[in-house]
């Protein structure tokens, strides 16, 4: 043993000795420190290189060699008690016993220690000091603010943090009722839930408020603690965190959404009084415009008044088309849009529209075809609205597709029986970044490609998604540059109504 660990081990405070077997079976103690020797109340050279049957009585020298014997044979650390009697002053609870084993498995000693006695006043008490360092410690650096008060609200010790968040110097609330910290409206409420809380001992935590040094109201996330000691000696300890710059910031966000929702009703409200107010004149100019185009009245005299005629028409009712996307926008984004639901033959609905707009795709040279189920698909929906849909969606498909080009429209049912109506083209399509912003109202792709067919609000296909969605439904839009565009609509399956003829 080197002079480190020899000081090392004379200076534990407890019990400590070290035995070895002898080859007659006997236990031989190769060394010991002071509290050993203390313990077994004997001269130092009575216990160090003696067996120990010459020191200790026949019963407590059994009890250490059965337990020997089990280290040895077991190779691993063992406890025992500690013995019946001893006349020394060191009072122990049991001993470790644990064997020193060389690298060829050899057991050379046994390194015995003892366990404190737990009812050691002197133990007890620096483990109460220790512990009562650890918490002082931890009060003292958290940057948490802490302040605890007594059963009188009287304010008796408060960490550095609360000082320093709130602006307060100890010698200003130490010793004062708590109640000076609360905003005066507050005070009656606030006591009455201390003394509860003193009372019961129930533990709490919330949002709250206090006052600072220089006046103004901070808001704070607290817990709350009764804490019971000797003597009646009741405390309550209470954590704050400031949370002041948050509440701001809620209070701020909340006012931001509620000018925002302002703002907003108020624009939906403008577009819908335009919009109507817009329509009266505009029916005129197309009524008017057609009675003059159809000569009704008499002839107009030269054939470039008609042709002028055509255009104030064919402008008018363009204007009138953006007119009724803005005000049908306005209505879904005020939620007064009312669904007039009714049961649709959609074979029969999709077939009307593609019926309609064969001339148009006539008229730019593209093919429309059409795809649908055999199987009687009847639905539940607003049959103005999925008409609208139809028609919005394949003149999308009309308008940016190229000569010889087929459009196709499909309606089926997929495996969860929502009922699918898509449209796809093989035109232009939509760069895939730019899809997101093309389902936004107002939002328009501007680039080369798509400029030169840009006459409407970009209203189309958010319409077209707002009132698919009003159904419950989804409408979802696939697209690429040059390879087309598919724009899926579905209606869930609880609108699909089944023929009479399934069998459930």
């Amino acid at each position: 043993m080197d002079i480190n660990h020899k000081i090392f081990f004379d200076e534990m405070p407890v019990p400590r000795f070290l035995v070895r077997m002898t080859e007659d079976k006997k236990y031989h103690v190769v060394e010991a420190n002071q509290r050993a020797i203390e313990y077994f109340h004997r001269r130092r050279e009575q216990i160090v290189n003696c067996d120990m049957e010459s020191f200790i009585d026949n019963e407590n020298v059994r009890h250490f060699e059965q337990a020997f014997q089990v280290c040895l044979r077991q190779k691993m650390p063992v406890t025992i008690q500690a013995l019946p009697s001893l006349p020394g002053s060191v009072r122990v609870y049991g001993f470790w016993i644990n064997p020193v084993v060389m690298d060829d498995g050899e057991t050379v000693l046994m390194d015995v220690m003892a366990q404190p006695d737990t009812t050691d006043e002197s133990i007890l008490q620096r483990e109460r000091d220790d512990a009562i360092s650890l918490l002082t410690s931890i009060f003292d650096v958290s940057e948490i603010g802490i302040f605890v008060t007594d059963r009188h609200r009287r304010v008796v010790r408060v960490n550095d943090s609360f000082l320093r968040a709130y602006g307060w110097k100890r010698e200003d609330i130490v010793g004062e009722d708590f109640a000076m910290l609360l905003p005066a409206g507050e005070k009656k409420e606030e006591i009455q839930r201390y003394d509860a809380m003193m009372d019961t001992g129930i533990r709490s935590s919330g949002e709250g408020r206090i006052m600072r040094k220089d006046g103004s109201i901070a808001n704070v996330l607290y817990t709350t603690a009764t804490l019971d000691l000797s003597q009646g000696r009741t405390f309550q300890v209470k954590t704050m965190m400031d949370i002041t710059l948050r509440k701001q910031m809620e209070i701020s966000l909340r006012m931001a959404k509620e000018r925002a929702d302002a703002a907003n009703n108020a624009k939906s409200s403008f577009l819908a009084n335009m919009s109507h107010e817009l329509r009266t004149p505009l029916n005129a100019v197309i009524g008017f415009s057609e009675i003059m185009m159809n000569e009704t009245f008499g002839a107009l005299g030269s054939d470039k008044y008609i042709e002028y005629l055509g255009d104030i028409h064919l402008s008018a009712k363009h204007l009138l088309e953006i007119i009724n996307e803005v005000l049908d926008m306005s209505k879904i984004e005020s939620g007064k849009v009312d669904l007039d639901e009714q049961e649709i033959d959609i074979k029969g609905l999709v077939t009307s529209v593609v019926r309609i707009m064969e001339s148009r795709a006539f008229k730019s040279q593209v093919k429309l075809t059409m795809d649908i189920e055999e199987k009687s698909l009847n639905v539940i929906a607003d049959m103005r609205l999925i008409r609208q849909v139809l028609i919005n969606l394949v003149s999308n498909a009309i308008k940016f597709s190229k000569k010889d080009q087929e459009i196709k429209v499909s309606v089926y049912q997929d495996e969860t029986e929502d009922l699918i109506i898509s449209v796809k083209d093989d035109g232009i399509g939509i760069p895939k970044d730019k899809i997101k912003e093309a389902l936004e109202p107002f939002g328009q792709i501007m680039d080369s490609q798509h400029a030169k067919e840009q006459q409407g609000t970009g209203l189309g296909l958010p319409l077209a998604r707002a009132m698919v969605e009003l159904h419950g439904g989804q409408l979802e839009l696939d697209s690429d540059v040059g390879k087309g565009t598919l724009v899926t609509m579905s209606l869930p399956s609880r609108r699909v109504i089944k023929p009479k003829d399934t069998k459930e």
